[in-house]
């Protein structure tokens, strides 16, 4: 792997690798100034690949598909990427391509793409999952951008100007901090002038400091969702806890696999499905944004297993709290952890994503190598700390059903 600094002053980190017939791309811009109005990065990213001043939506996708090439964008809490992938002999039609996407978009589809979104918004939270997660969410982060969820869209999305995405689109490409990322098989191609080629009128903003503070949670909350014709609850509780900047990351990372992210093998899993025969679903995620970061539990079941999976949920993570975990089952949560990193991140497109990652949250390129060190330090005290620091009497519990089931909850 290296690393330079472009004319332009945009980060690059390069990854050779032999043999392989398709480079992967990939161009962070960080979110400097968070939404005021729910929707409006939503819709710039919905509004990038439906035409640039050189192509028009139907003739760009025809030349995507012609050429086999894969383009598009992705928006995230904390940034918006770019991602591209093409046979090696296509590069430089790619980076032309993506280049027009990037820098010539016209957002003319506007009026459109607001009608198309709040439809599939309307439609999405017809599915009670989808409901409970967006009550949860616009409640643990609420009066924060991260708490924009689908239903607070649909509040502002009405009030949502073309004026306003075009400014949003200006800050995206003048203000933000910049990555770019490539991994392939590169022979004598001179990658740096073909960058530079397309690229070097966005200029990286090196002095931005985000001001996008996370307030803490000064008590618990409990959201009921009534869906009477729900015929599964819906229940999920979670708690801010720190992020992947904290010396605290790889030992969450840990606990979070263990209890609820290794599929099969998982103590939610064994105990709350197997068992008790209370689960449909039940898992635990730990999801990080740059400000803050999110450790939840979650399960669908009966209506009527609701007091009894919450108590389930109790145990099992009192457990965690007050019991050391074996050293077996600990080196089976971070085998199960590390593999599956590995596993997911075999393709270029995949080590390129994560690379750009990392060095767009400053953490360096390599990373994974040292998460990969931090993992293995982990020991049974140190998941029990975090469980006892983090898992407190500070979280949302959101739980959705029919109305009779929600009493006394």
């Amino acid at each position: 792997m290296k690393k330079t600094i472009l004319d332009n002053g945009i980060p690059l980190v390069i990854k050779e690798n032999k043999n392989t017939p398709r480079h992967a791309l990939c161009f962070y811009f960080k979110i400097t100034e968070p939404e005021k109005k729910a929707g409006v990065y939503t819709l710039l990213n919905r509004l990038f690949l439906q035409g640039t001043k050189k192509r028009n939506a139907h003739n760009l996708a025809q030349e995507l598909d012609e050429n086999a090439i894969d383009c598009y964008s992705e928006m995230k809490q904390d940034f918006i990427r770019f991602k591209l992938q093409c046979l090696n002999e296509d590069f430089e039609k790619g980076l032309e391509i993506l280049s027009d996407i990037i820098q010539n978009s016209t957002l003319e589809d506007f009026e459109k793409e607001v009608i198309k979104l709040k439809g599939e918004i309307q439609a999405e939270l017809d599915e009670p999952k989808t409901l409970a997660m967006d009550s949860f969410y616009s409640h643990i982060f609420k009066n924060h951008s991260y708490g924009h969820t689908y239903t607070n869209i649909l509040k502002d999305i009405d009030t949502i100007t073309k004026a306003d995405v075009i400014d949003a689109y200006r800050c995206l490409i003048e203000k933000s901090p910049k990555v770019i990322s490539l991994v392939g098989d590169f022979g004598g191609e001179n990658v740096l002038e073909l960058l530079k080629k397309y690229f070097s009128q966005i200029k990286n903003n090196t002095q931005c400091v985000v001001d996008n503070e996370v307030k803490k949670l000064e008590q618990s909350e409990i959201v009921k969702v009534t869906k009477d014709d729900a015929s599964q609850a819906q229940i999920i509780q979670g708690w801010r806890v720190p992020t992947i900047f904290d010396k605290d990351y790889a030992a969450i990372m840990v606990m979070n696999t263990l209890l609820g992210a290794s599929g099969l093998s998982s103590r939610l899993f064994l105990e709350l499905r197997d068992k008790k025969g209370l689960a449909y679903v039940v898992r635990s995620s730990y999801e990080i944004y740059d400000h803050s970061a999110l450790f939840n539990v979650y399960i669908a079941t009966e209506p009527k297993n609701i007091k009894t999976s919450l108590e389930g949920f109790k145990v099992e993570l009192d457990k965690v709290k007050h019991t050391p975990v074996s050293e077996t089952e600990l080196e089976n949560a971070k085998n199960n952890l590390l593999g599956k990193r590995q596993f997911f991140s075999e393709t270029n497109l995949q080590q390129s994503s994560l690379i750009a990652y990392y060095e767009d949250k400053n953490l360096g390129a390599d990373f994974e190598q040292t998460f990969t060190q931090m993992v293995q330090k982990v020991s049974a005290e140190d998941i029990q700390r975090v469980a006892n620091a983090y898992i407190n009497d500070k979280y949302v519990l959101t739980v959705l059903a029919p109305a009779d089931y929600l009493k006394g909850i």
